[in-house]
């Protein structure tokens, strides 16, 4: 089978997208570009308004790239209106997550791992989905249900397999990672036992590190910080912590679970129990409400807590969310404003986090065209080095303008 896989938002996803191109390859399928497809599937999100009309203008463009294709459509935007989809044209089939697994089945003989041509040489493991939680501008934890996790045993069993194929950063992933929980281990018992299960293989080199992607504030527990602290790099000493607002008030009016002098508290911990942390972060501009004392409050806040990264989201609404019914929307010029404010900040914190690292050792996992470093900075494929390796690098003065 000839097949296009179309990914949208979220590294879950990614994950989710990867994992139906690795089992259609293990079946012998190619992938091809649109045009020449049998198969589309398209992988949606529902994060934003603006999610959702990527995710239509996506099943319009494989809908329009043959007259043949069959086009699979999943994900979040799909789980939530599914008729929308559908009624696009007779050659949609809405599938929904769950039964992925049914309508693109795998080799029960055979591992399908993500790894060679068309893949990243990081791999990431979703040991985690659904949110409990119900910010007031999300619908993801109706597009994705309750909080679930995989079993200890199985996100071992996939890192073992992993390690042994030759990954040598393993990227866990969830929508809510920081709620897994499973046969009694959370997320730091979790890496405890993949840190003592993937220690040697056979004296093949280094063995793999491991990178938390997003978790979210409160659950970042004394055990996490202790294991990453005390990994020595193999947990990688880079967390993104997403703060949304530097404003209590605004977070408040989110229903996020904390106090922006909370999340300052915890940081500083974090940074005296690891002075070469990297944190990165996601921040909503423009939420309902928020006026520019709301706005500087959050601008102060990011510069004191010297995030290495700013993903700057100026606020969609999305039907469905209570934040959406609120009559005191911001002006989008507005927003367009305090989003180019942040997005120039990012660029100078980022500059000076890497800048602090000149000097120093980072193993580095090597891409084709790129190097990535614990803290989480890209840089050139260091010399010699290949894709799929784990080198350290003395971190280098970038060259001027970059």
């Amino acid at each position: 089978m000839k097949f296009t896989v179309i990914n949208l938002g979220c590294k879950v996803n990614r994950v989710e997208s990867d994992d139906v191109a690795a089992a259609l390859i293990a079946q012998g399928g190619r992938s091809v570009s649109m045009e020449q497809a049998d198969l589309v599937v398209v992988n949606t999100c529902t994060v934003t308004g603006e999610a959702d009309k990527k995710a239509r203008k996506a099943v319009r463009q494989a809908l329009r790239a043959n007259g043949y294709s069959q086009v699979l459509v999943t994900g979040c935007a799909s789980a939530i209106d599914p008729g929308e989809f559908r009624d696009m044209d007779a050659r949609v089939e809405v599938v929904p997550k769950g039964r992925l697994s049914e309508r693109i089945p795998s080799d029960p003989g055979a591992r399908a791992l993500r790894m060679g041509e068309g893949f990243r040489t990081r791999v990431s493991i979703k040991v985690q989905d659904g949110c409990d939680h119900a910010c007031t501008f999300c619908i993801v934890h109706v597009a994705r249900g309750r909080a679930t996790s995989v079993s200890a045993a199985r996100v071992v069993d996939e890192a073992v397999a992993y390690a042994r194929a030759g990954a040598k950063e393993i990227v866990l992933t969830g929508i809510n990672l920081g709620s897994y929980a499973s046969e009694g281990v959370d997320l730091a018992g979790l890496l405890e036992r993949l840190l003592e299960r993937t220690a040697a293989f056979d004296g093949r080199g280094a063995p793999p590190r491991f990178r938390v992607s997003s978790i979210e504030p409160q659950d970042v527990s004394d055990n996490l910080v202790d294991i990453m602290a005390r990994s020595e790099g193999r947990v990688c000493r880079h967390l993104h912590l997403p703060l949304q607002s530097g404003s209590s008030r605004v977070l408040s009016e989110m229903a996020r679970d904390y106090s922006a002098d909370w999340f300052e508290a915890l940081v500083s911990r974090m940074y005296e129990r690891m002075p070469m942390l990297s944190l990165s972060t996601d921040v909503i501009v423009g939420f309902p409400g928020e006026t520019e004392e709301d706005f500087l409050m959050t601008k102060e806040l990011v510069e004191r807590l010297a995030f290495s990264r700013l993903h700057v989201f100026p606020y969609s609404l999305r039907e469905g969310t209570p934040a959406a019914l609120r009559t005191d929307q911001v002006d989008e010029q507005v927003k367009r404003r305090r989003a180019a404010q942040l997005r120039r900040l990012s660029a100078e914190l980022g500059r000076r986090d890497y800048e602090r690292r000149v000097g120093t050792v980072e193993q580095v996992a090597v891409e084709a065209d790129s190097a990535l470093t614990e803290s989480y900075h890209e840089i050139p494929v260091p010399l010699m080095a290949m894709a799929g390796d784990l080198v350290p690098v003395v971190i280098q003065p970038r060259a001027e303008g970059c």
